[in-house]
């Protein structure tokens, strides 16, 4: 999965893809590079992220997701917010990656009816908040414990179970060690939940700290985490940096027959 950014202020990459043609370009890229799905956000959800309005946050990506609605290539729309979700699932979008885990009011509804692919992610809290001290008694235990609740409301609500993924949240409420006590336990939290598990660890402060790098120099750190990722039983894996991550997953794949 490949990051799509369309936000003035992301941390990654300094809003330099929030133009249209520039977004575009980095999308095709990013497609020939190798991306499977391209994650498309109009929103930093980084910690301490100012709110944006739903009205510019449209703005920002409904010109995109139509325009990529022909690229061949499935397309993500990274929002928590109900009306984007509406907006998205008309443009025809193939998954509505949300960090609030349709926990907003009118967010099943939004998505209920849709055939997209829905991934629920943990959060402690919220974005500008979420790095406040977190605290877990077992962070494997209540993540997974929180994931199951979701899955288990949202297939009450009427959606099948086969549309859904999960994400633990890497670096959403979480301390450096909570990060890679999550990271082992992937495989673990697919077995006991019973749907796919996608992982973003690219270029975060998890992998500044084991590195002490700062983030535009995290490449090889992301790359690590994304093998760890995907060894840990991720399946889809959300990057920055497209072609040096299928390149590395792919020697990996031909040495481990996995």
């Amino acid at each position: 999965m490949g990051i799509l950014n369309v936000t003035p202020d992301s941390f990654s990459d300094g809003g330099k893809f929030a133009a249209l043609d520039y977004a575009l370009s980095h999308a095709e890229q990013m497609i020939r590079d190798g991306a499977d799905i391209i994650d498309v956000g109009g929103e930093s959800t980084r910690p301490g992220a100012p709110l944006v309005p739903a009205e510019e946050e449209l703005r920002r990506v409904l010109p995109v997701l139509y325009a990529l609605r022909e690229c061949g290539t499935p397309v993500s729309l990274d929002t928590y917010k109900p009306a984007l979700m509406k907006e998205a699932v008309l443009a025809g979008v193939d998954m509505i990656n949300d960090i609030n885990a349709f926990r907003a009011p009118g967010a099943i509804e939004a998505v209920r009816d849709s055939d997209c692919a829905l991934c629920i992610m943990h959060m402690l809290d919220k974005p500008a908040t979420m790095q406040d001290k977190p605290a877990y008694d077992d962070v494997v235990l209540e993540v997974t414990a929180f994931l199951r609740e979701r899955i288990d409301t949202l297939a009450a609500a009427g959606i099948d179970r086969r549309r859904l993924w999960i994400d633990p949240g890497f670096g959403f409420g979480k301390t450096v060690e909570h990060n890679y006590a999550l990271l082992k336990a992937g495989r673990r939290m697919v077995d006991e939940l019973g749907v796919p598990l996608l992982a973003g660890v690219s270029r975060k402060s998890m992998i500044g700290a084991v590195t002490g790098k700062p983030v535009e120099g995290r490449l090889a750190g992301s790359i690590g985490g994304a093998l760890a990722a995907v060894a840990n039983g991720a399946r889809i894996v959300r990057v920055h940096d497209v072609g040096e991550t299928v390149d590395a997953l792919k020697v990996w794949h031909a040495a481990t027959g996995n």
